[in-house]
């Protein structure tokens, strides 16, 4: 069994003198203890593992549930998530100064009431120690599983990487013990006695693996990818419950299943034997731009992406041969003709958290995607943000029939879902210019990138080689108004 004992029986007896490193090994950045484990595919498993436990939180679960995206776009999130801890753990200062000051942004934005009344505040110090907290510990805990515990000194290094990571953040010393060997009861106290089994945690661990979407490169094989989510996703559910601190297993009523830690143990081991592959071979960045990579992309990778489809053909049809599985239906075509339902286009754009609703959460995730994807700084982010809110309170006004806050799918379809507003339009214009970098009017190749990431499939483009601000603009209330599928947009607002 997991219990938080283990991982401070190798430690208190090695330190207690505080935390403190040398010039020659830094806290960020090459050579630190982090950037070792960044592409160790260990870290995946412990990466949910941590979700699990920040889930668990009451507060960070009731943000979760009212206001992320990670059940209907995990895909997504998994690219933004590697993302930023690359900007933050990475060797740059001023792009850590910058990914820090973004994060603030957001979170400051996160707060609210949950369901049971309690209110939540991301920015909340405590809060935010704990989610440093879980991704330390689970990086100790992933390499006590695997057989490769981690040395004293390589743990107390690890432990000023992550408080360093928190005052970057802004957040002032206190809020993590400031030693290794008061780390461990501050854990220990937080598992008995703040968490709890929220909703956020059990959508994680159960309904996030049961229904995870297909990423882009498997879009069009339903059959193949939940042929192999049947079997994957309760085997994952299952090794990050048995990994969960005991005490916490007990009171949270959590499945016990007999073999289940060997079979954890096992994961961890075969991930860790992985790490002796060539150089290069597994980089998390790469795999995770690859799984959210469109095969119709300009990216280079869309050739090696397009092959593998290929052969997700051949496998998909052997499947449908030995299965009773339903036969897949032909993708929708992508082209901009090509129209959805009002029911397809709310569920797939509007509905950006997967609630059935839309709300000012859906709206604020767009917002946070787009600005994710150019790197917005202040202004320019806050403008984009007030373009989506100022589009909110005229879709509340016209659709929310019942007045209870936010707007259903009934009441979408009901309504006149292929209005464009004034607010909408607004939408698109401050969009046009936060993309248009240079403010020459245009949308050159690079800022069309910077947004998109993939190729357009028709020539929407001048003689010079621009993006003119009307064919930007009625393209995008073409999207957003008249449910017109589009090679550039439903990648980047309605694929997971």
């Amino acid at each position: 069994m997991t219990t938080t004992d283990d991982h401070h029986s190798s430690t208190d007896a090695d330190h207690g003198s505080g935390s403190g490193t040398t010039e020659d090994q830094p806290l960020f950045g090459p050579g630190s203890q982090f950037h070792a484990f960044f592409n160790d595919p260990r870290w995946a498993l412990a990466m949910v593992r941590a979700t699990v436990l920040e889930a668990a939180h009451p507060q960070i679960g009731a943000a979760l549930v009212d206001n992320s995206t990670f059940v209907a776009h995990p895909w997504r999130r998994l690219r933004n998530t590697f993302m930023s801890m690359q900007r933050m753990f990475g060797a740059d200062e001023h792009a850590r100064q910058r990914e820090a000051a973004r994060l603030n942004r957001l979170h400051a934005r996160l707060r609210g009431t949950g369901a049971d009344s309690r209110p939540y505040d991301a920015m909340d110090p405590g809060v935010r120690a704990w989610v440093v907290a879980t991704l330390f510990e689970s990086a100790v805990t992933m390499c006590r599983l695997s057989g490769q515990p981690l040395e004293p000194k390589a743990m107390e290094r690890l432990y000023d990487e992550f408080q360093a990571f928190l005052a970057a953040m802004g957040d002032e010393a206190g809020h993590l013990p400031p030693t290794l060997e008061e780390f461990w009861p501050y854990y220990d106290r937080m598992v008995a006695e703040e968490l709890e089994n929220t909703e956020a945690m059990r959508v994680i661990l159960y309904k996030l693996f049961d229904h995870l979407p297909a990423p882009p490169v498997l879009n069009g094989f339903p059959a193949l990818w939940a042929t192999g989510r049947a079997i994957a996703g309760p085997v994952i559910g299952a090794i990050t419950v048995a990994s969960l601190p005991e005490a916490f297993r007990r009171r949270a009523g959590l499945p016990e299943i007999a073999g289940v830690e060997t079979l954890m143990q096992g994961a961890y081991l075969a991930a860790g034997l992985a790490r002796f592959l060539p150089e290069g071979w597994i980089k998390a960045d790469g795999i995770a731009e690859l799984l959210s990579l469109s095969p119709d992309s300009d990216d280079p990778r869309a050739r090696t992406v397009a092959a593998l489809r290929d052969q997700m053909k051949r496998a998909g049809a052997l499947i449908r041969l030995i299965t009773p599985l339903p036969e897949e239906p032909e993708p929708a075509a992508a082209d901009s003709g090509a129209q959805r339902s009002a029911q397809e286009f709310f569920a797939e754009v509007l509905d950006q958290t997967g609630d059935g609703y839309i709300t000012w959460p859906d709206l604020a995730a767009m917002a946070r995607e787009l600005s994710s994807r150019l790197d917005l700084d202040e202004p320019e982010e806050t403008r984009l943000y007030n373009a989506y809110a100022d589009w909110w309170r005229e879709l509340q006004a016209a659709l929310d029939a019942d007045g209870d806050g936010r707007v259903s799918a009934a009441e979408y379809a009901a309504a006149v879902p292929s209005m464009a507003g004034p607010a909408l339009i607004r939408v698109a214009e401050v969009l046009f210019d936060v993309t248009d970098k240079d403010d020459n009017q245009h949308i050159d190749a690079d800022e069309y990138r910077a947004l998109f990431r993939t190729a357009f499939h028709r020539d929407t483009t001048s003689a010079a080689g621009t993006y003119s601000r009307s064919a930007f603009i009625n393209d995008f209330l073409s999207f957003m108004s008249g449910r017109r599928r589009s090679t550039p947009y439903d990648p980047l607002l309605a694929e997971a």
